[in-house]
C-alpha cells in the first residue's frame, strides 16, 4: 500500500523527498491508532470485540479503490504536509487502520485460544510479509502494472482479507464460550514502558533520518525508499524470530564501531561510499533496538500494551523527523543528533560491562557530529529549510568573487559579484550550454525577436541574464524558501531587462491550470541535488509542455545527473510527439578568470525547429542520443528507475 499511494501523489507534490516522508508519519501514527484500538478492544471481551471489528471491516469495503480522486490535487501553495496527510486519511486511512490492528488482535487471539503458545513469533511472520510486499513493489509490481492495475489488484485483496478476518474474528469470539473481559494483569511499570517506548522511537528516528540523507541527493522515487524500510523491517523479523538471531555482544561490538564512522562520514558527498556505511549502520542500529526490544518482551497478557508502546515509538520518531527537525533545524542535522543519541542509548543499555566504553563512543560521535556541523554550515551567508529541502548560499572569493547556491549537497546556480560580470550566466547556464547555444542560435536566427520563456525550477535565477528587452520570462517554483533567496541573495530578477514572473507551486501542476502560453523555450530545470522529480519526464508532462510552446519552440531538459542517464527516456519522449532530441554535454575549461564558474552539465534540445537544430552554435557540437527500443515510455502510472541507473 505504501509504495503504491505514494507513487501516485508524487507528482502532485513536486516529487519531493518530504512526501515519502510524510507518508511515514501517516503510517506510523495510524499504526499506533491500530494498536491503541487492539489494546482497548481486548478488554471489551471476545464477542463485543468481534462485533465492532466485523462492523468496521464492512465499512472499510467502502473505501476502495485506494485511488485518490485528482479533487485532492493542490492548488496553489498551500502546505503541503498536512494537504497529504488529509489525503491519506481520506482515502486509504481506515482500510490501513484495520490493517494496523491485525498483527496484535490475531496474537491475542491465538493466544486466547492456546494459552500455552508463544505468539511473538508471528510479529516476525507479519513483518516477513511485508518485507515481501516491499522488495516486490520495486522488482516484479512496479515494472509490470500501472498505478490504476496496482490499486484496483490492491483493492481486491484486501476486500478478501478483509472477509478471512472477519472470519476469524467470529470464530474467536465463538471459541471463547462467552467469556467476560479479562481480568486486568498486574499494572506494569511505567520505567519498563519508557524503555520499550524509546528503543522503538530510536529505531524509527534512525530509518527516518538515514532515508532523508541518502534520498535527498538520490531520485525521489519509492524504489530507493524502499531499501531503508526493508532494512528496518528485516531487523524486526529477526528480532521476534528467535533469541539466536540476535547476539548482543556482536551488535554491541559493531555499533561502538559504526556509530562514530557513520558519524564521520555524515557530511560526505562521496555518496557511493557513505550510503552503503548508512545502510549498514541502519542495519545495526535498529537490530540492537529492536533485539533489546524482543529481550525486554513482556508476558503475553500484557501482548497489546507492549505493541502500542512499539507504535507509540515508532510515531514519536517518524514526528521528531519529519515534523519538529524540519521546523526547528535549519539543515540536515538529524541523522547526527540521531547517532549521538544512539550512542547514548548505547551505553546506557551496556553500562554494566563497558561504562567507560560507552562514554568514549559517546564523546568520539559526538566530536564528528559537531566537526561535520560545523564544515557544513561554515562559510554559508544563508541556510534555510521547508518541506521540499534545505537551501543555503555561500560566497567564494577565489579566484573571483562569486555567490552560490546549495540545494542539498549540489549547486544550483549562483553569481559573479564583480560590477562588470555580475549579470553573466554563469554555473550551467554558459555560452555553451545547452540554454546558452539555443538563446545565441535564436536571436541570431531573428535578431529582432522577442522571445517568451518558461523555466521549471527557478534556483538563483540565472536564466534571466539571457534576457533582452521585450522579452518575457516565467519562471515556476514549487518552494517559497527558494523564491525568497532568490530576491534577497541574488540580483538576476531585478537585473533583467525581460517582464519577469515567478509563479508559486509545482511546475507541472502551474502549466495544467494555465492556457497555452506559446513559449519560444521550456526549461525543465527542476531538481534537488542529483535528484530530477520523476514526474517532470513522462509522456502526460511531455503533452503539457508541448502545449504551452510554440510549433516550432524548443524545450530543454537539464539531464545532468550521476546515477540516473536521463537522455534515452527523454529521446523516447520526443520520438513519441514527432521532434527531435540531442544532447549538448558542455565541459568548460576551469579557467582562473569568470570562466572559472562554469560548470559541465548534458542538457538535452528537443524541438521541430530543424533549422535551429542546423545553426552552427548546435550542429557542431550536438550529440545524438543513443536508441533504447527495449525502454518503454515513461508514464505518470507507469516508469520505472532500475532500468535507467547508471
Amino acid at each position: 500500500m505504501q509504495p503504491i499511494i505514494a507513487k501516485q501523489i508524487l507528482p502532485w507534490f513536486g516529487g519531493s523527498a518530504g512526501v515519502w516522508t510524510t507518508c511515514l508519519v501517516f503510517f506510523q501514527s495510524v499504526l499506533l491508532a491500530g494498536y491503541a484500538y487492539a489494546d482497548w478492544t481486548t478488554r471489551l471481551g471476545s464477542r463485543r470485540q468481534a462485533y465492532v471489528h466485523v462492523a468496521l471491516l464492512a465499512a472499510s469495503l467502502a473505501t476502495l479503490p485506494i485511488i485518490a480522486a485528482s479533487g485532492w490535487k493542490p492548488q496553489g501553495n498551500e502546505e503541503p504536509m498536512l494537504r497529504i496527510l488529509l489525503l491519506l486519511g481520506a482515502t486509504i486511512g481506515l482500510p490501513y487502520f484495520l490493517l494496523s490492528t491485525t498483527t496484535p488482535l490475531l496474537q491475542a487471539w491465538y493466544w486466547r485460544r492456546f494459552e500455552s503458545a508463544v505468539p511473538y513469533r508471528l510479529f516476525a511472520l507479519s513483518n516477513f510479509a511485508s518485507l515481501l510486499a516491499l522488495l516486490g513493489f520495486p522488482l516484479f509490481f512496479e515494472p509490470a502494472f500501472d498505478l490504476k492495475q496496482l490499486g484496483w489488484a490492491w483493492s481486491f485483496a484486501y476486500a478478501a482479507f478483509a472477509v478471512l478476518c472477519a472470519g476469524v474474528a467470529l470464530a474467536s469470539a465463538n471459541g471463547a464460550n462467552g467469556a467476560q473481559p479479562a481480568a486486568p494483569a498486574a499494572p506494569l511499570a511505567m520505567p519498563r514502558q519508557l524503555v520499550w517506548l524509546a528503543l522503538a522511537a530510536m529505531g524509527s528516528v534512525m530509518l527516518l533520518a538515514v532515508t532523508n540523507h541518502i534520498t535527498q541527493n538520490i531520485s525521489s522515487v519509492p524504489f530507493l525508499w524502499v531499501l531503508p524500510l526493508a532494512i528496518y523491517l528485516v531487523t524486526f523479523i529477526l528480532a521476534f524470530d528467535h533469541p539466536r538471531w540476535y547476539v548482543r555482544p556482536l551488535f554491541a561490538v559493531a555499533l561502538v564501531v559504526l556509530v562514530p564512522v557513520m558519524a564521520y562520514y555524515v557530511p560526505s558527498l562521496q555518496l557511493r561510499v557513505a550510503a552503503p556505511i548508512y545502510l549498514v549502520g541502519l542495519f545495526f542500529a535498529c537490530m540492537f533496538c529492536h533485539g533489546e526490544l524482543s529481550r525486554a518482551k513482556p508476558d503475553p497478557t500484557h501482548l497489546t500494551r507492549y505493541y502500542l508502546m512499539i507504535s507509540l515509538g515508532g510515531a514519536l520518531g517518524a514526528v521528531l523527523v519529519a515534523i519538529v527537525a524540519p521546523l526547528t533545524l535549519p539543515g540536515y542535522f538529524e541523522l547526527g543528533i540521531a547517532l549521538v543519541v544512539l550512542a547514548a542509548v548505547l551505553a546506557v543499555r551496556l553500562r554494566h560491562v563497558a561504562l567507560w566504553g560507552g562514554v568514549a563512543v559517546v564523546a568520539v560521535t559526538t566530536f564528528f557530529v559537531v566537526r561535520g556541523a560545523y564544515h557544513y554550515s561554515s562559510g554559508m551567508r544563508v541556510m534555510e529549510r521547508d518541506f521540499y529541502g534545505v537551501v543555503r548560499t555561500a560566497d567564494h572569493p577565489d579566484p573571483v568573487p562569486y555567490r552560490s547556491m546549495y540545494h542539498g549537497a549540489i549547486m544550483h546556480g549562483g553569481q559573479l559579484l564583480g560590477a562588470s560580470f555580475r549579470n553573466t550566466p554563469a554555473d550551467y547556464f554558459g555560452p555553451t550550454s545547452g540554454y546558452g547555444r539555443v538563446f545565441r542560435s535564436l536571436r541570431e536566427i531573428e535578431p529582432r525577436r522577442s522571445l517568451a520563456v518558461g523555466v521549471i525550477g527557478l534556483g538563483a535565477g540565472v536564466l534571466a541574464a539571457w534576457m533582452k528587452p521585450g522579452d518575457r520570462l516565467v519562471f515556476y517554483e514549487i518552494s517559497p524558501r527558494v523564491v525568497d533567496i532568490a530576491k534577497r541573495e541574488f540580483t538576476f530578477l531585478t537585473d533583467t531587462a525581460a517582464r519577469t514572473e515567478v509563479v508559486l507551486g509545482d511546475g507541472r501542476l502551474s502549466l495544467e491550470r494555465e492556457p497555452a502560453r506559446g513559449y519560444d523555450v521550456l526549461g525543465v530545470d527542476a531538481f534537488s541535488g542529483d535528484s530530477i522529480p520523476m514526474h517532470l519526464i513522462t509522456r502526460e508532462a511531455m503533452a503539457l509542455y508541448v502545449k504551452h510552446i510554440k510549433p516550432d519552440g524548443v524545450i530543454i531538459f537539464q539531464a545532468t545527473n550521476r546515477y540516473v542517464d536521463l537522455l534515452p527516456v527523454v529521446k523516447r519522449l520526443a520520438a513519441e510527439f514527432g521532434m527531435e532530441a540531442v544532447n549538448i554535454a558542455d565541459n568548460p575549461d576551469a579557467t582562473e578568470g569568470p570562466d572559472y564558474w562554469y560548470t559541465s552539465t548534458d542538457q538535452v534540445i528537443v524541438t521541430r525547429n530543424t533549422k535551429l537544430l542546423a545553426w552552427p552554435h548546435i550542429d557542431d557540437v550536438s550529440e545524438e542520443i543513443d536508441e533504447r527500443p527495449s525502454l518503454p515510455t515513461f508514464t505518470d502510472s507507469h516508469h520505472n528507475l532500475l532500468r535507467i541507473l547508471k
